[in-house]
């Protein structure tokens, strides 16, 4: 009998890969003997593959060496995309408008499987304002630009979107979420007391491309004294500079790869 040949597997690069996928999943440093039991493979399997990977700049040593991190670097690879590249080079100078008009920093969110992802961000020459940097993530269901996002997706996307939320770690009051994004996406906006910080309100409106979400514009707004801005007036900013983004991207040409 002819047995039926098996895929061709790369065994050092699943290794790599299990790695990196592992430590992104963390809330901490990994020790080479976390990852060991976190991946399946002995000490001697992924000694050399985590030099590999320090050296090539995807993770390094934690302060006190503690455990291994990601770097950024896998954020910068993305970020090279032709997609993210085109919506941040529309986006930036709304972006850089918007800031100036309200006085308040703003950054743009993608989403990222169970999570939010900051991908550009604009700040304001000022002592004050709360500066959300490029590569930050929060769980989808306690962030506001997450639930814009869920908010402002079609009904079987939302369903895919459930399921990955459920097996998540970050744990969430799914008949709260879901009555939340109702109302989002009744109104348009979400306005709402930031889960990170206290004394910010996220102002998130969605940047829409064919009916949904496809990234978020998000302003951490801070009252400040005297106001200078308020909060409704710096949202009806938020809406139209997401509304022009969202016209921009509808009609710019895709960008070669």
């Amino acid at each position: 009998m002819t047995k039926t040949p098996q895929k061709y597997r790369a065994p050092a690069l699943d290794k790599g890969l299990d790695i990196l996928e592992l430590l992104a999943r963390a809330s901490g440093p990994k020790s080479m003997g976390d990852i060991s039991e976190g991946i399946g493979r002995s000490r001697n399997e992924i000694f050399r593959m985590l030099q590999v990977l320090e050296e090539r700049g995807y993770l390094t040593k934690a302060p006190g060496e503690a455990g291994y991190v990601l770097t950024n670097r896998l954020f910068m690879l993305g970020m090279q995309q032709p997609q993210v590249q085109n919506v941040t080079e529309i986006s930036l100078p709304v972006m850089r408008r918007l800031a100036d008009e309200i006085r308040q920093p703003c950054h743009l969110v993608a989403p990222s499987e169970t999570e939010i992802v900051v991908i550009a961000q604009i700040d304001v020459p000022s002592d004050l304002g709360l500066v959300v940097r490029p590569g930050h993530r929060r769980p989808l269901t306690h962030s506001a630009s997450g639930l814009v996002l869920f908010a402002f997706q079609h009904e079987d996307v939302q369903a895919q979107w459930l399921k990955m939320l459920g097996q998540a770690d970050a744990a969430h009051d799914r008949a709260a979420f879901l009555e939340a994004a109702r109302e989002v996406r009744k109104q348009g906006y979400a306005m709402q007391a930031s889960e990170a910080v206290v004394g910010v309100v996220d102002l998130t409106a969605p940047i829409l491309q064919h009916g949904h979400a496809t990234y978020t514009l998000t302003v951490p707004f801070i009252e400040r004294r005297p106001v200078q801005v308020d909060a409704d007036t710096a949202l009806k900013a938020v809406r139209a500079a997401a509304d022009e983004i969202s016209h921009s991207l509808m009609f710019s040409p895709p960008r070669n790869h």
